[in-house]
């Protein structure tokens, strides 16, 4: 069942699956030891670890009561979601686990996104994407508009024209106030010279 839903809403996720028994004698040592090799490394990298079984008696679940098995799930750098048995099956497995999923098919759907809700929610990310550049464009061709109307991109000659003259003008008023100052202060110097 987790491998169907999988593949079918998120078919692109890689999924291992170590060779482990999940019930009878030594079990619990190897589902322990595969927990811990998976943090160790020496599985391939993984997002998350689902501990997991189908539904059965008590007797047949007992594996993840084992103590071994609760200190791996504990001592565990990666995620680790409890799947074990059915909604009203509880073990020390889920006590322990980072998330708790009421059955196996559940886990599968809790650690994967659907695909058609995520194709559906990146379609409307580039939906408000392009009309944020929509937006900015048309806001970008205004300004560019507005900054034409002006008169130095209307008429850029006549404006530098204007421009000109007032350099000009404020260029004789300074040589003006120049001569004047330097005439003043010569009749003074000859004045101070005289006495």
């Amino acid at each position: 069942d987790i491998l169907n839903i999988l593949e079918r809403r998120a078919p692109w996720v890689p999924v291992y699956i170590p060779p482990v028994r999940v019930q009878g004698a030594g079990a619990a040592a190897e589902i322990a030891a595969a927990v811990a090799d998976f943090n160790s490394g020496e599985l391939p990298p993984v997002d998350v670890i689902v501990v997991t079984r189908g539904g059965g008696s008590a007797e047949d679940l007992w594996e993840f009561n084992e103590e071994a098995v609760g200190r791996a799930i504990f001592a565990s750098e990666i995620p680790v979601v409890s799947a074990v048995g059915h909604e009203i099956d509880f073990s020390i497995a889920d006590f322990v686990a980072d998330l708790r999923a009421p059955t196996p098919s559940a886990a599968a759907e809790l650690i994967v996104p659907d695909r058609t809700e995520l194709l559906h929610r990146l379609r409307q990310q580039g939906a408000l994407l392009e009309r944020c550049a929509r937006q900015q464009l048309q806001t970008g061709k205004q300004a560019v508009a507005a900054l034409a109307r002006t008169a130095l991109f209307r008429e850029p000659a006549t404006r530098l024209d204007l421009l000109r003259q007032q350099v000009d003008l404020t260029a004789d008023a300074l040589h003006r106030t120049l001569r004047e100052q330097t005439a003043r202060q010569a009749r003074r110097l000859t004045d101070h010279a005289a006495t």
